[in-house]
């Protein structure tokens, strides 16, 4: 037995100015065969549950691509052609196909990255089986419903069960070869754009939602349910939630599947507006800050989800840090902050060294229309490194994560992380590379939504959520949509949603 496994993996901000091209895919650029192969076992992606589900049945593997990027501007051409071509072409000839997928993807020439891919390894491979594990961010559409098998989603935000929702996808496709069960996809999928932050599986409406889909997966013949909450910061057509059910055999599991979807869509629709997040003024946020570190022996967490780079943030709006110098507040552990520019004057100049520059805000926002100003500012280069580190967990635990060329720069009330690479604070280690200890700290301002929330909240006193002008606002008025099918909600209050 033949089994292809792949990966490629990319949330596309489509409102986000920063390039996607081939290298983006990977630290420096995908993986290939064996080094694809390579790069997942033992990880904790879905690729990586593949991997093991096909070895342990004996299977021949064939591990074309594996292909991640950080959440960006829409994909270059030539990028989605080459890493699709090797997918394609491994397609043919195999008696399985297993895909690890983000289901968010938009490039250049494709709107439905995901879908148009799948439509093509369809074609290659007319009769063999297809399963897709996908992130809970999936904008999904028609295309991958028809072209799938068995399509599996996430069920934490941050996510932590990569590994665990490949197994369950890769499960399925292998009891689909034994003969046990020949599957297929429905869905459902309300017109509701969902705020990044409010799809947290820890609590409020997407919890419930998940819950129930976990619930639906004990009743007979529905053996996967996924809720996805759509990454809304694509202008494309439908940029929404959905209820993804793979059936089991014959019309009548295809039936119950159905009337699964329809239920836990209709749950989601009457709980639409808990899916909102209405973010507080910033100068609020701050004065909250401030607040919860009085006579705290912990830091607190400034939380500036509005430059977020899992979402496709600059990482180097400084909106957040500017309003906290404003209202006084010292002791400011500050990073990963972008700003490839400043990172190589102040190594030019040298640890140690006392320095001007001009830091952040270098990155116009232009489908924003906004512009803003770097400020000046005066530190002392306390240290420089290589901005590597490891992964203590538990998202991508062991993984070796690169910023580039970092330096620690300290302006007096703030310690900023600068870095050459956007990056999001997975980990203590991107303040430790550089010497920097997170828990001494009174303040950590993380560019981040929920990422660093498993190993920094452990350690905080609270946390405030911070908005400000960036590509990653919750703020869907800065958004300018053009593409996006109305009437949507929240974008229109008089959608409307009803089941056949």
């Amino acid at each position: 037995m033949k089994v292809m496994i792949a990966r490629m993996n990319h949330e596309t901000n489509t409102f986000s100015p920063v390039p996607t091209p081939l290298d983006a895919f990977g630290h420096r650029g995908p993986t290939y065969d064996e080094a694809a192969y390579r790069d997942n076992k033992g990880m904790r992606t879905a690729m990586a549950a593949f991997i093991d589900l096909a070895e342990a049945a004996g299977a021949q593997l064939v591990t074309p691509v594996s292909a991640a990027a950080n959440p960006s501007g829409p994909v270059a051409a030539s990028a989605y052609d080459a890493l699709c071509d090797r997918i394609v072409a491994a397609a043919s000839g195999v008696d399985a196909i297993l895909l690890d997928l983000h289901g968010a993807m938009v490039a250049e020439n494709s709107d439905d990255g995901e879908g148009d891919l799948l439509a093509r390894v369809r074609a290659a491979a007319p009769d063999t089986p297809i399963a897709v594990a996908l992130d809970l961010h999936a904008n999904v559409t028609p295309k991958i419903v028809v072209n799938a098998d068995i399509v599996v989603g996430f069920k934490t935000y941050p996510h932590i069960d990569m590994y665990e929702t490949g197994e369950h996808a890769g499960r399925l496709l292998f009891e689909m070869l034994a003969g046990q069960r020949r599957p297929r996809v429905v869905w459902q999928q309300p017109p509701l754009m969902v705020h990044t932050l409010r799809s947290t599986s820890h609590g409020g409406a997407m919890k419930r939602a998940l819950d129930a889909a976990r619930r639906a997966e004990a009743e007979e013949g529905i053996p996967a349910v996924s809720v996805f909450s759509g990454f809304s910061l694509a202008d494309i057509p439908a940029p929404c939630i959905s209820v993804v059910v793979t059936a089991g055999d014959g019309d009548d599991g295809v039936a119950r599947a159905q009337a699964v979807a329809d239920r836990i869509a209709a749950q989601v629709w009457e709980a639409r507006d808990e899916f909102v997040y209405r973010s507080a003024p910033l100068g609020e946020s701050i004065a909250e800050a401030k607040r919860l570190a009085e006579g705290a022996d912990k830091p607190v967490l400034l939380l500036d989800h509005s430059d977020n780079c899992m979402s496709g943030g600059t990482c180097d709006t400084m909106d957040v840090l500017e309003a906290a110098l404003a209202a006084g507040l010292t002791g400011i552990g500050v990073g990963p902050l972008c700003d490839p520019e400043a990172v190589a004057t102040l190594i030019a100049a040298g640890e140690g060294a006392e320095v001007t520059l001009a830091v952040g805000n270098k990155r116009a926002l232009t489908q924003l229309g906004i512009v803003k100003t770097p400020p000046v500012l005066t530190g002392i280069v306390r240290k420089i490194g290589d901005g590597e580190y490891v992964v203590s967990g538990p998202t991508y635990t062991g993984q070796r994560c690169y910023m580039g060329r970092t330096v620690l720069f300290d302006i007096g009330p703030a310690r900023i992380v600068m870095t050459e690479r956007t990056h999001e604070p997975w980990d203590h280690g991107v303040f430790t590379c550089v010497g920097l200890d997170p828990h001494r700290e009174r303040f950590l301002l993380l560019k981040s939504r929920m990422y660093c929330r498993p190993v920094f909240v452990p350690i905080a006193q609270g946390l405030v959520e911070c908005d400000s002008e960036g590509v990653t606002s919750s703020n869907y008025a800065l958004f300018p949509f053009s593409r996006v099918n109305r009437p949507v909600y929240p974008l229109d209050r008089d959608a409307t949603f009803s089941l056949p």
